[in-house]
């Protein structure tokens, strides 16, 4: 196996994303230009220029048509792959006004960072979530592309703007697309009922910010990883906690193998506190684990 080493990016990663088929790599960084690559020779296709700041999620469609990226410009996008061009921008600024006795005093216009986004698995639903913002809740929201209002920013399928104080960091759609699952920056997971619009279950599970969740191969496990130096793993439908992958470094993303019963962890110390140190004193190894036993087995 040869590696290749993909150099398009000037600031830190902070999401890939592989499309259905595998051949085709997508990348979002701090540096406001998502890229994607040809897996098979690690050759860039192109980018989706557009935003003004840090792209915080990336996700392809079904049949890769499409992307949607969100960033910290306060923008949800959506690109044709093909061509790179941004069909749909969709603001979440927000104008919050201030009164006294019926008398507007301020009008104040919050912007508010979108932080995940990801396609349904029919591939005309998009999940977005937003950060907190001033006196603006973190939220929740679900649009149609087939609908011009959704695409417009004046409706939703479902907003839920009841999340509490703590921002989403990670997100899932459900099996089926009738359910989200959201990981918080409190260490909740909390799946979402679409179709009745409310929480089903909230399960506090890390003492921690959750950092990434993953599925397995079929959807029957989701895997998560925290700042609590831990990753666990859960049954879909129950929120059930099954297993612990112990550390002694903040995890950053976690993901389960879909021919064996493995599992890898990916993480380190921040920037601030190894960069009068080496690499390893910051480890940064990825960590296999062996998905029913719980047991380190390996390190690159």
């Amino acid at each position: 196996m040869k590696p290749y080493a993909l150099h398009g990016h000037e600031r830190a990663i902070t999401q890939i994303k592989y499309n259905r088929e595998g051949d085709l790599l997508f990348s979002s960084a701090k540096d406001s230009t998502p890229n994607v690559w040809y897996t098979i020779n690690g050759e860039r296709l192109g980018t989706f220029d557009g935003h003004n700041g840090v792209v915080w999620d990336i996700d392809p469609n079904w049949d890769t048509t499409r992307v949607v990226t969100g960033g910290g410009d306060s923008t949800l996008r959506i690109w044709d792959t093909e061509t790179g061009k941004a069909l749909h921008t969709i603001s979440t600024n927000t104008s919050v006004r201030t009164c006294k006795t019926g008398k507007a005093l301020h009008t104040i216009s919050t912007n508010t960072s979108v932080r995940t986004c990801s396609f349904s698995y029919c591939g005309k639903l998009i999940l977005y979530t937003t950060d907190q913002a001033m006196k603006m809740m973190p939220e929740l929201h679900i649009i149609d592309t087939t609908n011009p209002d959704h695409m417009k920013g004046l409706s939703t399928v479902m907003s839920i703007k009841e999340l509490g104080m703590t921002k989403v960091t990670s997100s899932l759609w459900g099996p089926v697309d009738d359910s989200v699952i959201t990981g918080h920056e409190s260490g909740h997971i909390v799946n979402w009922d679409i179709k009745q619009k409310k929480k089903v279950k909230d399960v506090f599970v890390h003492k921690s910010q959750i950092n990434d969740l993953q599925y397995s191969k079929d959807q029957t496990f989701f895997i998560s990883a925290s700042k609590d130096t831990t990753a666990k793993l859960f049954d879909t439908h129950t929120l059930e906690h099954l297993k612990t992958y112990k550390t002694e470094r903040p995890v950053n993303s976690a993901a389960i193998s879909p021919i064996r019963d493995h599992v890898v962890l990916g993480g380190g110390q921040e920037a601030m506190e190894v960069t009068t140190t080496a690499a390893r004193s910051g480890k940064f190894e990825a960590r296999f684990f062996h998905l029913i036993f719980e047991e380190e087995f390996g390190r690159v």
